[in-house]
């Protein structure tokens, strides 16, 4: 999905305006239908995200940040199709059509899409089923519920250790198509959330409704990417000595200088960026929005500076850890002092 891929940067980058929360009546704990284990619950979730056709609202909250998008999503003929519109602040969208995106933001400038990194149980990597994610979270089937007038059963994720976060996902009982999900901190305060607040699930989508409609500058890109074959990769002039456990590469993000990589475990997923440091310098450190971490360091190699940056839905204590295990060859830092 479109929104698998591009929402974390697509949100960043516009505008954001607070919504007001109304308290709502929560009804008692519903014992979920035995009939099915999370486990398999979680393996119609895969096929679900893409297959199945809706249209609705939804919204995403990181931190204080709150916005809602318009999604109209479409399988046909094997092909996904989809239209993302932004609800809050810039008049924004993304069009998806197979593995091809058009990106449209007249008033936000544009957004680099082939630096997105897959993000939460909209990643591809998860979709997909690339990784053990069982092995690096526990399942538990919770309960059942009702989000956006479906009626729902509610599974928690729960991690196997301190490096990644919880999650708790709200799958709508008829397709398994994800309705509602939360990003949970180690002491298990709501970080993220994502939520439809009006779905229709039909066949019944046209083609109008998939166009893009904004006028305005766009940004194209295929959403494809291969996956490094290590552990470990190394990008050109440094190498990750430690990484989670379950953490492989998932992309290659590209910053201005190709020194990036990305993991996944398959649920969750962080960027590494190494780069030069400039004359200005940057404050070192954790910072985090929602769920999303940014940690930054610095470090000498002959005589030359350089800045690491780890982005990406884990702990700061992992981002730290991550970001200190990098090493960069002299070799890098030598052709870097000829420029």
């Amino acid at each position: 999905m479109v929104y698998s891929l591009a929402i974390s940067r697509f949100l960043r980058r516009g505008r954001v305006l607070a919504l007001v929360l109304v308290a709502l009546c929560v009804p008692a704990p519903v014992v979920a239908d035995q009939s099915r284990t999370a486990e398999e619950w979680l393996a119609q979730l895969a096929p679900a995200l893409n297959m199945t056709s809706y249209r609705g609202v939804f919204v995403y909250a990181r931190g204080d940040q709150v916005s809602s998008l318009q999604i109209a999503h479409r399988y046909r003929d094997g092909m996904v199709e989809e239209r993302l519109v932004l609800q809050d602040g810039g008049n924004g969208e993304i069009v998806r059509k197979g593995m091809r995106v058009v990106c449209v933001l007249p008033e936000q400038g544009h957004v680099q899409l082939d630096q997105v990194i897959p993000s939460g149980p909209f990643a591809e990597a998860f979709a997909n089923q690339l990784m053990p994610v069982m092995q690096w979270y526990t399942p538990e089937l919770i309960g059942e519920d009702r989000v956006a007038g479906y009626d729902v059963v509610k599974i928690g994720l729960k991690a196997r250790d301190e490096h990644r976060y919880s999650h708790r996902l709200w799958l709508e009982k008829s397709t398994g198509l994800l309705v509602k999900s939360h990003v949970r901190s180690l002491r298990d305060s709501v970080l993220e959330h994502f939520q439809f607040t009006s779905l229709e699930i039909t066949d019944d989508i046209a083609d109008a409704e998939l166009a893009v409609q904004t006028q305005g500058y766009e940004i194209k890109r295929d959403l494809s990417a291969e996956a490094s074959p290590s552990p470990a990769p190394r990008m050109e002039g440094w190498v990750l000595r430690w990484q989670p456990d379950g953490f492989m590469p998932a992309a290659t993000p590209r910053s201005g200088k190709g020194r990036a990589v990305a993991f996944s475990d398959g649920l969750a997923a962080f960027s590494v960026f190494v780069e030069r440091a400039g004359r200005i310098a940057m404050p070192t450190g954790a910072s985090r929005i929602g769920a999303t971490t940014v940690y930054i360091s610095q470090l000498q190699v002959a005589g030359q500076p350089f800045m690491v940056t780890v982005v990406g839905e884990v702990p700061p204590a992992t981002a730290k850890k991550v970001a200190e295990s990098v090493e960069i060859d002299d070799t890098m830092a030598f052709e870097t002092a000829k420029r």
